[in-house]
């Protein structure tokens, strides 16, 4: 391997991770979101809201529990 292959193989990983990272997260969720506001040509609420929601949403989610 060159140096360029090298550097090419760490960069390549690093968007991965990187990646894999922002899907974990939930970063993607608000990137989704800004594009359909864009689609559908409605303002976004703010960043502070959108997780305030999303947080509700999954408390307000039943949970099975065995015990």
């Amino acid at each position: 391997m060159t140096g360029g292959d090298v550097r090419a193989a760490v960069l390549r990983a690093g968007r991965g991770v990187r990646w894999y990272l922002r899907a974990w997260s939930g970063e993607t969720r608000w990137d989704e979101y800004l594009r359909e506001c864009a689609a559908h040509g409605h303002p976004p609420v703010s960043r502070r809201d959108f997780e305030r929601r999303r947080a509700d949403a999954l408390e307000s989610r039943p949970v099975s529990r065995c015990c």
